[in-house]
Parts: structure tokens; sequence; C-alpha cells
């Protein structure tokens, strides 16, 4: 992908549905013997290997624009495509559904972006609470669990996907199961919503304590997911730095209160009405210290964004993320463009701004590293290069066309 910076950028953006929750959402219908229709379903990499997955097993799905109607009603989680479960984080998603169903699964250490550690510890203690057992041998784990046992599970970390196993493994289950220190994060709500538009019985959404009420079988339903807020974040910040005025929608304000506090804070000009958001360029930014955490705390997937918007910020500014050691690697592509960066340790990133960007060289990394570095050769004087940028694609739709649609001058390798 190649790109020219300085454009100022104006119109307005179309947010997808949310990549976070599509997934999940994606992998529940494993649990619903009837048809299943599913709106605002974003056209990712992520979304269609997922997809892939559930064919593989024997889910028939029909595509109508950014909609799908799915059916699991004669699925083999024997069938499942173990090469496809390697080159995607997300088909963890499939332990909870599958055991539910069927009582056994084997499967391979999931694959993903390169972030740092991300173990299946919080999985496998969600299994075992529920009564199950779990044996690996070499990259293969073994799970067993016959119907879930209800109870009290308690999470060893605020874990969104272990949160979301659990829940599609307790709406089976018989009795009550709550489940403590879950995940409240929007993407694990609109799980919760979408299983209970099916007929799970499930309370405390938003909360990180659920009540699960188990049922014998789900029902068929027709779900719209929520727009993705990292989407909303993301082009935040591309708006803050380069346009002119930018409108983004739909936007749930209430999902992202951190992210626009942080950005008030900062000074950047924004205003919200209804499910709109617009956003300028031309406020003098201040520096600002960021910690990532669980919902409602900042969230992870934005902090790398954000530290494009540091090296634009007068004076020395912080970004915290415990979560992942991985994820500070496109702080040594900025270096590569001109930004004053210094990693302090694999959690914390210094920035001083207000600096000039000048394009190069430079390579994606990962997902949210990609996006990051596409919004810095955007503001960038002369022409940037970035290498392997296709992974952006896993998160963000025909992004090289919609940002040309609002005046940016990006030229991709298939072209």
């Amino acid at each position: 992908m190649t790109i020219t910076g300085k454009k100022q950028l104006s119109g307005s953006i179309s947010i997808a549905g949310m990549k976070n929750a599509a997934t999940p959402i994606l992998a529940a219908t494993l649990l619903v013997g009837d048809e299943v229709r599913v709106h605002n379903v974003p056209d990712i990499t992520d979304v269609r290997k997922l997809l892939e997955l559930l064919e593989s097993l024997g889910v028939a799905v029909q595509h109508e624009g950014d909609s799908l109607v799915l059916s699991a009603a004669h699925i083999d989680p024997t069938a499942l495509d173990q090469q496809k479960v390697k080159s995607m984080r997300s088909s963890v998603l499939l332990i909870g559904p599958l055991l539910a169903r069927f009582g056994e699964l084997t499967i391979p250490e999931p694959g993903g972006c390169n972030i740092g550690n991300r173990s299946l510890d919080a999985h496998i203690a969600v299994v075992e609470q529920f009564g199950g057992k779990v044996k690996k041998d070499g990259e293969m784990y073994s799970f067993t669990m016959k119907r879930p046992s209800s109870g009290t599970i308690i999470l060893p970390e605020f874990s969104v996907t272990a949160t979301e196993n659990a829940v599609m493994a307790a709406v089976l289950a018989k009795g009550e199961t709550n489940i403590l220190q879950a995940a409240a994060e929007p993407h694990v709500q609109d799980l919760c919503n979408f299983l209970n538009a099916c007929g799970a019985r499930i309370r405390g959404i938003g909360t990180h304590e659920l009540s699960v009420e188990g049922v014998k079988k789900l029902h068929g339903a027709e779900y719209a997911i929520i727009p993705d807020t990292i989407e909303v974040g993301t082009f935040a910040v591309l708006g803050a730095l380069l346009a002119k005025k930018l409108e983004l929608s739909p936007v749930i304000p209430e999902h992202m209160t951190a992210v626009l506090y942080k950005l008030h804070t900062l000074g950047v000009p924004f205003t919200l009405k209804g499910n709109r958001m617009t956003i300028q360029s031309g406020g003098d930014l201040s520096s600002f210290k960021v910690w990532t955490g669980p919902y409602p705390g900042f969230p992870t997937d934005l902090q790398a964004p954000f530290g494009v918007l540091a090296t634009q910020a007068q004076g020395l500014s912080l970004i915290h993320d415990p979560m992942y050691e991985g994820r500070f690697g496109y702080a040594a592509e900025l270096r590569k463009m001109g930004a004053r960066v210094i990693q302090a340790d694999p959690h914390r990133l210094l920035i001083e701004g207000k600096t000039e960007l000048f394009g190069t060289h430079i390579k994606s990394l990962d997902l949210r590293a990609g996006i990051t570095l596409l919004i810095a050769s955007l503001l960038a004087e002369g022409e940037s290069v970035i290498e392997e940028s296709e992974i952006i694609g896993r998160g963000y739709s025909n992004i090289a066309e919609r940002l040309r649609a609002i005046g940016a001058d990006i030229t991709e390798d298939n072209q």
C-alpha cells in the first residue's frame, strides 16, 4: 500500500458492524438448531475466516449484502478445519458452543496477531469449573464436558473471550450459572443480547457478574450487530489530525465514554448529536496519559492510534498497556518516520511531541499497528509504503476505498 500524506480530509464515514461482536455472535449460532439471520456483519478477513470454519463444520451460510442467514442444524465437530483454527485467534470462541452442544472437542492452539502471550489458561479454567476436563498433547487440546454443571464460575481475569465462552456454555446448562469477574465490554453485551433474542436467559448484562438460567434449547432469531467502537475511535483520531470536517455514524456514545473523555481532555474539537459524531482538526493538542483496562476503561485496541495522536500533542505523553507485552511494535516504525518514541518496558511507551512525520517504508506487524501506521502515513510529509498492509483488512473493511472517498491518496498493491 502506497500513501501520499498531508491531504486534508473531509466527508463522512459509515461505521461498520463491530468485529469483536461479530465473531462471538457467529460462533454462538452453533448453539441454535434453527435458522438465524444476522445483520450489519462487517466484511473483514476475520469474519470470512470464521465463516469458513463454520462451513467446515457443516453450517449453511447465505450472504445477503451485509446480512447473513446461518443454519447449524446439521454439523459435525470432527470435521473442523484444524489448519484454519491455527490461522485466527477468534477460533477460540468455538470451544464454548461446541462443548455445550456435543460434550467433546479437539482443537489446536488458535493462531492470530503477534501481540504477545495469549494463553488458553482462562478458557481451560472455565471448562474445568463447569466440570469438564482438558488434556494437552503437543499443540492439540482435547476438551470433554458433559452437559455443563451450573454453579459459580470465577474467571481468573477479565478475559473477553473466556467470558464469552463461559456464557455460551452456560446457556444450555441445567440450572443457574453465576459468572463472576466477567468482562463487560460492549461486544460481550452484544453477544448476551443476541443469545437472549434466541431464547437464553442472561441477566446482569453490562456488569462484571452475569447470571445465566439454562434453557433446554435456543430458537432462531433476527439480530443486528452494534457499530464498531474501535472504528469510531480510529477514525476520530484520523479526523483530529487531518479533517476539515469528518462525520461518523452510527455511533453509540455510551459504549465509548473513556475514549470520548480522553479526546475532550486532549483538546480535540468534536460534537455528538444523536448517533452522529462530527470531528475536525485544528485544536492545540495537550500531552496525555493513557492506561488501558477492562471496560469501561480505555480499550487496548485504541492505544496504538492514540500513539500517533501523541506525536502531535505538545509535551511528553505516556501510554501504558498492561494487557499485552507485544502491542508496541508500531513504536519502532513510528521512529523511522521521525517520531520521538521511547519504549520504557514491554508495557509503557513515552512519546514526545509535537514532531513532524516523514514518509518511508514501514511494516504493518499486526492489525492495530497496521491501521496506526496508515494514519501516520496520511499525516506524514511525502510518500509512505506499508508492507503487509493486508493485515489491516482483518478488522477494517475496504479501508483504502473508504479513505479515498474522504480525500486520502492511497494506492493498493494490486492496482
